[in-house]
């Protein structure tokens, strides 16, 4: 993951000297967007392929920006499939994700949707009657919940335990029964999401070896051929230890080590989200206020969690840097702490609003911005935006440099 500061640092001074107001702003960096993305693809042996998992960003530029890097997107609601198909005819596209209305299984099967991950027995039911009704073939994924022996835990866990996603084991011979005996359904594979926030490249190729042998073991139980399974995407972000991440390099020679080893293996389909576009965003928020109280030293800025929900969601201390602003219009001294340990909070009124906690710095202002990087999946979009009807911040696309960048 490509970090470049320095363009994002000369973007938020050109928005500073024009700002009326303090700032407050996402910037999305499309050259490092493409870089990754392009890398994450080579990175992956013969046999797979990545969908981009919408959900973590779907604003048009990331998506113009994604759409000829991979393989399709992955959608989650029908809003989601709309808002692509509106804008991407031709793209591939796989329909995931819990409580599946009739409208949205209608638009699926009418948006010529490379599959339909089923989550249920009675999505699975409903999706036969509606398929039927229509005389059209339906693509489907059984998305399992598998219990898996020592399968090791991360922070965010779908799987593997009582959860709302996917099928229960026990619950798949009805499901392949219903598959057997419904001209229209048609069972492409498996698709599989037990957790997500995987860090350890070696874990995740374990994990999927496990998938492919439980795979291997119900097409020989049931008699089926299938053409890919989906392993999900997982793959996580270290917040916490930014210089400390996932090792794509060890996990693409492992997972190629893994296809080498086994004969006749299906297709793996990716779906990350989080890992493709997390480190193309910055959240930025100018500093309104220093305050200490009872021994804890707070800084205030513009904006809070209700732009940028990562860091209370997730449970950590974002980590930002300081970007110092020299300009200070008024006729006191400027406020400043140095080198202090201070909680980084926003505007809105109550206790949660917390972006950085325990944080060491050597010096803040009130009026440098405070620069956030990691936000470009699962933060603006999970944020609740209206909460107190604060302004919304400014949103940046800093443009790609690659020589076809403006016909994409």
């Amino acid at each position: 993951m490509e970090l470049r500061l320095d363009a994002v640092e000369r973007h938020l001074r050109t928005a500073l000297d024009n700002a009326t107001e303090p700032l407050c702003a996402y910037v999305y960096d499309l050259e490092a967007l493409r870089r990754h993305s392009e890398t994450v693809v080579a990175a992956l042996p013969e046999g797979c392929e990545l969908f981009y998992a919408i959900k973590a960003n779907s604003d048009l530029p990331i998506l113009r920006a994604l759409a000829p890097r991979v393989a399709g997107f992955e959608v989650s609601s029908g809003g989601e499939l709309a808002w692509v198909r509106a804008h991407f005819p031709d793209t591939a596209l796989i329909f995931s994700g819990p409580g599946k209305t009739d409208a949205e299984l209608r638009l699926a099967l009418d948006s010529n949707i490379e599959a339909i991950h089923v989550e249920s027995q009675h999505e699975l039911q409903r999706l036969a009657w509606l398929s039927e009704s229509a005389g059209k073939v339906a693509p489907v994924l059984l998305r399992v919940n598998l219990s898996l022996p020592g399968l090791a835990a991360t922070t965010l866990m779908m799987g593997g335990k009582p959860t709302p996603f996917g099928i229960a084991a026990d619950q798949l011979p009805a499901c392949i029964d219903r598959l057997q005996s419904t001209p229209g359904l048609r069972l492409r594979g498996f698709h599989f999401h037990l957790l997500s926030h995987q860090l350890d490249a070696g874990a995740h190729v374990e994990l999927i070896a496990a998938y492919l042998d439980q795979v291997a073991r119900w097409c020989d139980t049931y008699g089926l051929a299938i053409d890919h399974v989906n392993v999900g995407g997982g793959i996580g972000v270290n917040y916490r230890q930014p210089q400390q991440q996932f090792d794509l390099a060890a996990f693409g020679a492992a997972l190629r080590q893994l296809r080498q080893s086994r004969q006749n293996l299906p297709r793996l389909r990716f779906e990350c989200g989080r890992y493709i576009t997390a480190a193309c965003g910055y959240y930025a928020m100018q500093v309104l206020d220093l305050k200490h109280a009872f021994g804890g030293d707070y800084v205030v800025a513009r904006g809070g969690t209700h732009h940028f929900r990562t860091p209370y969601a997730q449970g950590h201390s974002h980590p930002f840097h300081i970007l110092p602003v020299e300009r200070w219009h008024y006729p006191w001294p400027r406020p400043e702490l140095r080198d202090a340990t201070v909680n980084v909070v926003g505007q809105l009124c109550t206790p949660k609003d917390v972006l950085a906690f325990d944080a060491q710095v050597y010096r803040v202002r009130v009026g440098d911005l405070l620069v956030f990087p990691y936000a470009g999946a699962y933060a603006w979009h999970i944020s609740h935006h209206d909460f107190l009807r604060h302004p919304h911040p400014q949103h940046s696309y800093l443009p790609m440099e690659c020589a076809n960048a403006a016909n994409e």
